[in-house]
């Protein structure tokens, strides 16, 4: 015979799944609402879980038979990434103006050099070429043109091309002279806000940190008691794969940077540390920045010559290879390795529904979303068609 609390469990159960229901639809309109703002906040939580790991290991530690404070491990590593930028801003700050400095002198110097005999040699040249491809086009002077001789091919008046085009820029020079003051002010505006935001997100992350296991534990309190195992479960495969993901592009981007600053360095290509540094910022985006960053670098090299050009290439070709079969599976591991043609769609969604900054997020966004869909797919297998919830190990080529 059937007791009377048999009779209300399924209907407290029911219950009780619709509340926490309404809960999770609650916190999904906020976001949707302020979505706006969610941007510091959601940088806030990547630095939190970036520096979480050395956070637990410094927490480990004692002093005196005590472990050390959560609050006292991230501001040690705050610390130290304050005095590493420091040390950054005096060692690297110079070597980048000096670098801007060189590429504005070699602007004024290539502006200052076009001389109406330099322009008519170029037009030579380029006629030259242009021929021995095929193109029927003629560099013609101004006095040829006047004469009205007969010229192969479309004329064009390069040297007249020229001098429109500075004085062109000259005007618009002129023009916008009287913006360098509210141009600087914005400049100013932008510099200030963005320390603000950097100060901002920093405090924030602060915050995820040390009140991180509360964080999680209050998540995991939305969820219905028949599903905490596998709620633990679906945490676990997500933070394998973020952190395979968020850490291991970090320390890639680092890898990236350096032996593309040694590459520079050794083929003697100018503006190496600037190059180096575009080099380490793109590749926060995975397949297209790296593209992105590759092309001035080689370009540059070109301008040196053909075969620095080529060297500099097959470099940037060997660091990436070194990174797809080795450094990824090292650092990612089989977890966090998402495929390419997914990782492409996120980039490009990202990109299209958030600009750079959904770039830059996409890959981290994507990586949770597959390890939530895999689960769910692997729990919806026949019971015994899958032995258990690990990923299989890829096979080895």
């Amino acid at each position: 015979m059937l007791q009377p609390h048999d009779h209300l469990a399924p209907a407290e159960s029911r219950k009780r799944l619709l509340i926490l229901l309404g809960l999770w639809l609650t916190i999904v309109v906020i976001l949707v609402i302020f979505h706006s703002v969610l941007l510091p906040f959601a940088s806030a939580g990547l630095i939190a879980y970036l520096v979480h790991p050395l956070v637990t290991r410094i927490t480990r530690l004692q002093v005196r038979g005590k472990h050390v404070p959560r609050w006292v491990a991230i501001l040690a590593i705050y610390a130290l990434f304050f005095l590493a930028a420091y040390l950054f801003f005096i060692a690297m700050v110079p070597q980048l103006y000096q670098e801007m400095a060189r590429i504005s002198r070699d602007g004024v110097a290539f502006a200052n050099s076009l001389t109406p005999e330099r322009v008519h040699l170029m037009a030579d040249h380029v006629e030259v070429w242009l021929r021995a491809n095929g193109i029927p086009v003629a560099i013609a002077t101004p006095e040829e043109l006047r004469s009205g001789v007969p010229i192969n091919g479309i004329a064009v008046n390069l040297e007249e091309a020229i001098q429109d085009t500075a004085a062109s820029l000259t005007a618009l020079t002129r023009e916008h002279l009287g913006d360098i003051v509210t141009v600087s002010r914005n400049i100013i505006a932008s510099v200030v806000a963005g320390v603000f935001m950097m100060f901002f997100m920093l405090m924030v992350a602060a915050f995820f940190s040390i009140d991180a296991q509360a964080i999680v534990r209050y998540f995991t309190s939305l969820v219905p008691v028949e599903y905490s195992s596998d709620s633990r479960l679906l945490l676990e495969r997500i933070d394998r794969s973020l952190s395979g993901v968020v850490r291991g592009q970090v320390t890639i981007c680092v890898v990236n940077g350096v032996l593309t600053g040694i590459g520079l360095v050794l083929f003697g290509v100018k503006f190496a540390f600037l190059l180096a540094t575009i080099a380490t910022v793109f590749s926060l985006i995975p397949i297209f920045g790296t593209i992105l960053s590759s092309v001035p670098i080689v370009v540059i090299a070109l301008a040196d010559g053909f075969q620095k050009g080529v060297a500099m290439l097959l470099w940037i070709i060997g660091i990436h290879a070194l990174e797809a079969y080795f450094l990824n599976p090292k650092i990612m591991g089989s977890a966090a390795r998402i495929h390419p043609i997914i990782v492409a769609f996120s980039l490009i969604a990202g990109e299209k529904l958030f600009g750079l900054v959904g770039a830059l997020f996409a890959v981290p966004v994507a990586s949770i979303v597959v390890a939530c869909f895999d689960y769910a797919r692997i729990k919806a297998q026949p019971a015994g068609a899958i032995v258990e919830l690990e990923p299989a190990e890829p096979p080895k080529p």
